[in-house]
């Protein structure tokens, strides 16, 4: 959706969809600019654990459940049961089904389960992306005529054409640009947080064969998985930053997290969101 900075800033309706990295703005925005109009909140992530893989993630918990003879006895018995209680400020169960590649013992994934779930992911965020459209009809319906599809830090990784010119055809998708501090903090908390990620197979496979090297081990399950998110999360960071320009100069504007953060109210922002556009 191509805008001049007046039609934006006159539009009754506004829809956006927030492109960049965990933790770069696109929550904190969103919550400003829900301070002056009501706003319907795609959560990306949401849909894919609610909607797309909610049955693999109950499977893979199902199948540790019943690893406990006595947990087993009492899931065949239906005397309990297992639900994916995920909510839009508690998403750990995406999280938990992605994992980490490495060391079963310290809590990692065989490499090929790890893609296994990789490329579920990767097809969940597709379609969670491609649900956009019916969602702004169902928030209309609702007389909420604002929309906000806060989408993954890995939508640039689709590489899908489709998506991009879907999202790009029904929403303003604006690129949050992280600033050299705002990379330095994103760094330093997945040293100190380090998280389950998305990675294309490609660039996974290149990764892990110079950290394998590097660390002279033979065999992904000698990865502490930990460690292997704390080493590649800078690498995946420069990775993602030219996808990311490349979907901003085609399909939508670029805005900085730095002058994102000094917006205290919606008008700020939507002014910020102006000037991108002119």
């Amino acid at each position: 959706m191509k805008l001049s900075a007046n039609e934006f800033l006159n539009a009754k309706h506004k829809h956006l969809t927030l492109l960049g990295m965990s933790g770069v703005g696109k929550t904190h925005l969103a919550k400003l600019l829900s301070k002056q109009e009501q706003y319907f909140h795609y959560s990306g992530d949401y849909r894919i654990g609610a909607e797309y893989l909610n049955s693999a993630i109950l499977d893979n918990i199902i199948t540790r459940v019943k690893k406990d003879t006595w947990l087993k006895s009492l899931l065949d018995g239906e005397s309990i049961q297992i639900h994916n209680n995920i909510t839009f400020d508690n998403l750990s169960s995406v999280s938990a089904f992605l994992g980490k590649v490495g060391n079963p013992e310290l809590g990692g994934l065989p490499i090929d389960e790890f893609i296994r779930r990789q490329s579920l992911f990767n097809q969940a965020e597709t379609n969670a992306m491609l649900d956009v459209p019916s969602f702004m009809s169902k928030a209309k319906q609702q007389n909420i005529n604002n929309f906000i599809n806060d989408a993954g830090g890995s939508l640039c990784e689709l590489d899908d054409e489709k998506v991009y010119q879907t999202l790009a055809e029904h929403t303003v998708i604006l690129y949050i640009r992280a600033s050299k501090n705002n990379e330095s903090a994103l760094i330093e908390r997945a040293q100190t947080h380090p998280k389950p990620l998305y990675y294309q197979a490609d660039f996974l496979q290149q990764q892990l064969s110079v950290y394998l090297a590097e660390n002279q081990f033979t065999y992904v399950a000698q990865i502490n998985p930990d460690d292997f998110v704390r080493w590649i999360f800078p690498r995946l960071l420069e990775y993602r930053k030219p996808k990311y320009e490349r979907i901003a100069q085609q399909y939508g504007y670029t805005i900085d997290s730095e002058d994102l953060y000094q917006c205290r109210s919606a008008n700020e922002v939507l002014e910020l969101i102006a000037g991108a556009l002119d």
